[in-house]
């Protein structure tokens, strides 16, 4: 099926490219979720008409991105966790649990834009990726504790270990 991109697809193209896809991420993913249409020949015009008012509010968009990332530079969360002796967590942290905690610290992200590298089933420092814009992608360093008096402890490591690599 061919698709016009009404933004950047990560794996897939930029703005305005004409691509093809299975038929089944076209209908479940792409279409319901604005961020392509089909391309026929009535939507292709229509599209190359509405080009530079959707690379505007892009860019716009963008650029609010890029300064709540700035803002959101070195952001450390505190996830508070039971876990065995060993340190393995009785369950996992999820996207869920990872966008309340930056709701809680004052930033306005939803579930469905934490990317977890790796699923997080231990206790320590683990990275996971926030997408604020399809071109604008951070790193949030997510401590996993028992308790806030471990989580501080960690957090004070963590500061150590960066300050003797620069």
């Amino acid at each position: 099926m061919k698709i016009i991109l009404l933004q950047r697809v990560e794996h897939l193209g930029q703005m305005g490219d004409v691509v093809t896809v299975k038929p089944g991420y076209a209908r479940n993913f792409l279409l319901p979720t604005k961020k392509a249409m089909r391309a026929t020949t009535q939507n292709v015009t229509f599209f190359d008409k509405q080009k530079a008012q959707l690379e505007a509010t892009n860019l716009k968009l963008r650029s609010e991105a890029e300064s709540v990332a700035k803002t959101m530079e070195n952001v450390q969360i505190v996830v508070i966790r039971q876990a065995s002796e060993v340190g393995h967590l009785y369950g996992s942290v999820r996207s869920q649990d990872v966008s309340e905690a930056l709701t809680a610290d004052g930033y306005t992200i939803n579930r469905s834009q934490v990317q977890i590298i790796s699923p997080i089933k231990t206790l320590g420092i683990h990275s996971v990726r926030v997408i604020l814009h399809p071109e604008v992608t951070i790193l949030v360093s997510v401590i996993v504790a028992q308790s806030e008096e471990e989580a501080s402890v960690r957090r004070q490591a963590a500061a150590e270990t960066e300050t003797t690599a620069v």
